[in-house]
């Protein structure tokens, strides 16, 4: 049996429906030149991975682009076109040195687009779980006219009346309702699990979230992370987890030996700094710079003047 990692994704019906690939084919197919086609404002993917991007420029130098890029004219801009969906295929055929693409052109209202955009996003095989909850968190509140805070607090409202046996009001069953059949198409959670399992990704501090989002670190790392309040210690611990490939069990140790320190001492702050600088700096391009290095030269004399002091 496939691990849950490993099974496909479902196709999303909605997705099917809105660009009508059962009923009709596309208004026009054809090559067009990259110059033509302009990123949207609101963009659903974030990160991309050099390697695996890499793979596809060395593929499409190879055969070309196989799939085409789903677009939509821009409204007043002759010739012009805005990316729906296809951005990874759109960058390798650049860093190609392609000056055209294979495209299919649709005509979207701009929810419809953001709609295709995102839900297309889902079913890429390379997302991440901060990608994918950010993803299904803009689906749900495109589709329920909310902010990401009103449905997570929708989440929270139905997890709380459940367990304390309160009736919601018929508003709130119905977008409840909706948000049920949207995970059900997607075919990875329920109300429950996404709120239990997802919704905490949210709640990382930036930095964790970060490299949770480049796929550095694993989730249950970047939670145990996340337990260490103090900015400059979780720095130092996050970069030893990403470089020294820490397993969590010992991310866990490490924090719990940092949270039975005594608070308070600003020597132990000022050690900690030190700590981070130094593995920051053994991977530092600054090494390569003269003039950086030169100024690097001279720090370490300040520092070594006040030592010997």
């Amino acid at each position: 049996m496939p691990s849950r990692r490993n099974m496909p994704k479902p196709q999303l019906r909605n997705v099917a429906a809105l660009l009508n690939r059962d009923e009709a084919p596309a208004e026009n197919s054809q090559t067009v030149a990259i110059s033509q086609i302009q990123l949207p404002k609101s963009q659903p993917r974030r990160y991309f991975d050099e390697e695996k991007l890499a793979q596809l420029v060395q593929s499409v130098e190879t055969y070309g682009v196989l799939e085409p890029l789903l677009v939509r004219p821009i409204e007043g801009a002759d010739g012009k076109y805005e990316l729906v969906a296809g951005e990874r295929r759109l960058r390798a055929a650049k860093a190609a040195g392609l000056e055209a693409v294979p495209v299919s052109i649709r005509t979207f209202a701009d929810q419809e687009a953001l709609q295709v955009a995102l839900m297309e996003n889902l079913q890429r095989e390379d997302l991440n779980p901060v990608e994918e909850t950010e993803a299904i968190m803009d689906l749900l509140a495109l589709t329920l006219d909310a902010s990401r805070d009103e449905v997570a607090a929708l989440f929270y409202q139905a997890h709380n009346a459940k367990h304390r046996g309160q009736e919601l009001r018929q508003n709130v069953l119905s977008q409840l309702e909706q948000v049920e059949s949207l995970l059900t198409n997607l075919g990875r959670f329920n109300i429950d699990s996404f709120r239990a399992s997802r919704l905490p990704l949210l709640k990382l501090p930036t930095d964790v979230l970060e490299v949770l989002r480049q796929g550095k670190l694993e989730y249950t790392k970047a939670q145990a992370l996340a337990r260490v309040k103090d900015d400059q210690q979780r720095s130092a611990l996050l970069s030893r987890a990403i470089e020294e490939s820490l397993p969590v069990s010992v991310i866990k140790s490490e924090v719990k030996a940092l949270k039975e320190k005594p608070e308070g001492k600003p020597e132990q702050a000022v050690y900690d700094r030190y700590q981070s600088l130094g593995q920051r700096l053994k991977k530092s391009a600054v090494w390569a710079d003269r003039k950086k290095r030169d100024r690097l030269a001279k720090l370490l004399n300040d520092i070594e003047k006040l030592l010997d002091a």
